[in-house]
C-alpha cells in the first residue's frame, strides 16, 4: 500500500486515525504497532515475518547490552553489538544482494550458479538501518534500553516512515514513544504537510515521470536526452520528497516530529552542499555510523579520501544491487573528493549562480546513471547528451510546448521560493490559515481526481 492510493486515503488512514485517537494514550503504541503490521502485510504478508524477526532480534540485543553493562561486562556488550550488526547485515545482504553477488561471480569466473530470484522485501534497507542504529546507540550509551517490546515494535514498524523513510533513528523519537502530546495545531499542520506531499507526488512526480517514460521509449536527440534527464530529476525529487512530506505530516498527526529529509537540494551551490540537502536522513546515518567511526576527516587527507570512498561505495550499494548504483556512488565519491581537495575553494570564489549551474550539471549526469539499470544504456544516453545524434527533434518541441505550465511549476516548486513565500505568509496570521486551508483543500481534491482517473502511479524508492 502506498500513501498516494485511494485505498490508503479513503480507508486505511481514516480508520487508523479513528482507532488511534479513540483509545487511551497508554494503548496508542499498541495500536500503531498493529496497524503498521497490517499496512506492511497489505502488500507483503510473508515478509512481515522478516520485519518482526528484526524487531525481536534487536529488542533482545538491546536488553542484553543493558544487562551486561550493569554487570560491567564490556566485552560481552561488544560481542552482542557485533552479533546485532552481523545479523542485520546478513539479512539485508541475503535478500538484497545474493543474486547480484552470484551473477558477479558467474561473470568473473564463468561459473553458472543459479540465481535465487528472491523478491526484495519492501523497505528492508530503511528498517534494517533503524534497528541497527538503536543497538549501536544503546551500546554507546546514547539511548535508554527499551524494555517494552510493543513500544519498540511501534518504532520499527511505524507506518508513516516504514517503506521509504526518512530513516528515523531511535534517539530522535525515544521521548515521543514514551510520552507524546498530540494536539489540534500539530494535527492540522500534519494534514497540510501530508497534502503538500501528496500533491508533489501525484500532480508533479507522476506527470514528470510519464514524460520521462515517453522520451525513454523513443529515439533520442541531444535536446530530448537533456529534457529526459531534467524530467527524471523532477520525478525523483517530487516522488521522494513528496513521500517524505507525507511521512512527516502523518507523523505530526500522530504526535511525532520526524527530522526533515530534503532542504531545496536543487538550489545547492556544490555537490557537497547538495548532499547536505538531499536524503538528509541517509547522509546523517552514514556520517554517524560509518564515516566518523572510520576517522572522518581527523586523520589526514589520504585517510579522509579512503573514508569518503567507503561511504559512497556503501551509499551506492544501499540504493540497489546493480552495477549502475555502484558507478553512481563512485561518481559522487570522486566529485566529493575533488571538492574536498580543491574544488570547494574555487567554487567559493565564483558567483552562486555558477555553483548552482555546476551542481545541477553534475546531478543531471548522475540521474542518467541512476535511472538506467544497464551501465551501457546510461553511457549511451550521456553520449547523446553531448552531441551523439540530432540536435533537436519534433517530439521535444511538442513536449516542451504542450507542457509549459508543468515545467514552470516544477521549476518553481524545486526552488526555495515556495518555502520563502510560506514563511512570509505565516507571519500574517490572519491571512495564513484561511489561505493554507483553501490551498490544502484544492490540492487534495485535484490530487484525488488525478488518482481516480490515472493509472500511472509508480513509486521509485519502493525498490530500495
Amino acid at each position: 500500500m502506498v500513501f498516494s492510493s485511494t485505498s490508503f486515503l479513503c480507508f486505511f488512514l481514516p480508520i487508523t486515525l479513528l482507532l488511534y485517537f479513540a483509545c487511551p494514550k497508554k494503548l496508542r503504541n499498541g495500536v500503531l504497532f498493529a496497524v503498521s503490521l497490517i499496512f506492511y502485510a497489505w502488500g507483503e504478508p510473508v515478509y512481515v515475518l522478516i520485519m518482526l524477526f528484526s524487531t525481536v532480534f534487536d529488542y533482545v540485543n538491546g536488553i542484553l547490552i543493558g544487562h551486561f553493562r550493569r554487570q560491567s561486562k564490556e566485552k560481552l556488550c561488544k560481542a552482542v553489538l557485533i552479533v546485532s550488526m552481523v545479523g542485520n547485515l546478513a539479512i539485508l545482504v541475503f535478500f538484497k544482494y545474493t543474486d547480484f553477488l552470484l551473477s558477479s561471480v558467474n561473470s568473473l569466473t564463468g561459473a553458472s550458479f543459479p540465481l535465487l530470484e528472491i523478491a526484495l522485501p519492501i523497505g528492508i534497507s530503511f528498517y534494517t538501518f533503524q534497528t541497527m542504529s538503536y543497538t549501536i546507540d544503546v551500546y554507546r550509551g546514547i539511548v535508554r534500553v527499551q524494555h517494552n517490546i510493543i513500544s519498540f515494535g511501534a518504532y520499527v514498524t511505524l507506518f508513516p516512515q516504514l517503506i521509504a523513510g526518512p530513516i528515523v533513528k531511535y534517539k530522535d523519537v525515544q521521548d515521543e514513544l514514551e510520552s507524546r502530546h498530540e494536539n489540534l495545531d500539530d494535527f492540522a499542520s500534519g494534514v497540510r504537510r501530508f497534502v503538500l506531499g501528496l500533491g508533489k507526488k501525484v500532480l508533479l512526480a507522476n506527470r514528470a515521470g510519464a514524460i520521462y517514460e515517453q522520451i525513454k521509449g523513443a529515439e533520442l536527440s541531444v535536446s530530448s536526452a537533456w529534457l529526459g534527464a531534467v524530467m527524471f530529476a523532477f520525478q525523483i525529487y517530487f516522488d521522494f520528497s513528496g513521500y517524505s512530506d507525507m511521512a512527516i505530516g502523518l507523523g505530526r498527526m500522530l504526535g511525532f516530529r520526524f527530522n526533515e529529509n530534503f532542504n531545496d537540494p536543487y538550489t545547492a551551490v556544490s555537490v557537497t552542499d547538495f548532499w547536505r540537502r538531499w536524503h538528509i536522513s541517509l547522509g546523517t546515518w552514514f556520517k554517524e555510523y560509518v564515516y566518523i567511526p572510520l576517522g572522518g576527516n581527523k586523520k589526514g587527507l589520504l585517510r579522509q579520501i579512503v573514508n569518503i570512498s567507503v561511504v559512497w561505495l556503501l551509499t551506492g550499494l544501499w540504493h540497489g544491487a546493480s552495477l549502475n548504483f555502484v558507478l553512481w556512488g563512485a561518481y559522487f565519491g570522486v566529485l566529493l573528493i575533488l571538492e574536498k581537495s580543491f574544488l570547494l575553494k574555487l567554487l567559493d570564489r565564483l558567483p552562486k549562480f555558477a555553483g548552482r549551474i555546476y551542481t545541477m550539471f553534475c546531478v543531471l549526469i548522475s540521474w542518467v546513471i541512476f535511472a538506467n539499470d544497464k551501465i551501457s544504456d546510461g553511457l549511451s544516453w550521456i553520449d547523446v547528451m553531448f552531441g551523439e545524434g540530432r540536435l533537436i527533434d519534433n517530439q521535444t518541441i511538442y513536449i516542451i510546448t504542450t507542457h509549459v505550465p508543468l515545467l514552470i511549476v516544477c521549476l518553481l516548486m524545486s526552488s526555495s521560493l515556495p518555502r520563502l513565500f510560506h514563511d512570509r505568509l505565516k507571519k500574517q496570521t490572519a491571512a495564513y490559515y484561511p489561505a493554507a486551508a483553501a490551498l490544502t483543500a484544492a490540492v487534495l481534491v485535484v490530487s484525488m481526481a488525478f488518482l481516480v482517473a490515472d493509472t500511472y502511479n509508480p513509486f521509485l524508492y519502493f525498490r530500495f
